[in-house]
């Protein structure tokens, strides 16, 4: 079956693209959830049409993306933590925690998707952490786990 994609979906395909796809996966899916549509004369005229438009719009999101990376490289998060006497905390550093930071800090609001901290942050130190905004666009951040001072525990409670 040959569909035209309406909507963007990432590892498969653009909006605008016309690929074949199993009927199945087709009819049942894409087709129902207006993600795709069937590819006709007609449509795929139409879809030329539009084209233009979708990669305008790609091309300005891109340049959005870029600028949010340029803003975001090289920023330090620094976040307290109870930990213990291994500098082990307890808990972790979650990509929700950092994305929170991150809009309360720096005014930046990033999915929490989008934030790869590689590896659980459950120790204290730096570590390095990608944002991947899009496919070649990912930016990296320091955070900084620092032990939370005993007293400081102890009036929180």
């Amino acid at each position: 079956m040959k569909v035209i994609f309406l909507k963007e979906m990432p590892k498969v395909a653009h909006a605008g693209d016309i690929k074949e796809v199993a009927d199945g996966y087709g009819r049942n899916y894409l087709l129902p959830k207006g993600l795709a549509a069937l590819a006709t004369a007609a449509s795929t005229d139409r879809m030329k049409s539009l084209q233009k438009r979708i990669e305008h719009e790609r091309a300005l999101a891109e340049t959005e993306m870029k600028e949010m990376a340029a803003s975001l490289e090289g920023k330090e998060l620094v976040f307290k933590a109870k930990a213990g006497s291994s500098e082990k905390l307890f808990g972790s550093i979650t990509a929700a925690d950092i994305a929170e930071e991150l809009a309360k800090r720096h005014g930046v609001t990033v999915d929490k998707k989008k934030i790869e901290p590689g590896e659980p942050i459950k120790k204290l130190g730096e570590h390095e952490v990608a944002i991947r905004l899009a496919k070649d666009i990912e930016p990296k951040i320091t955070v900084r786990v620092i032990a939370k001072e005993t007293k400081e525990a102890e009036q929180g409670s």
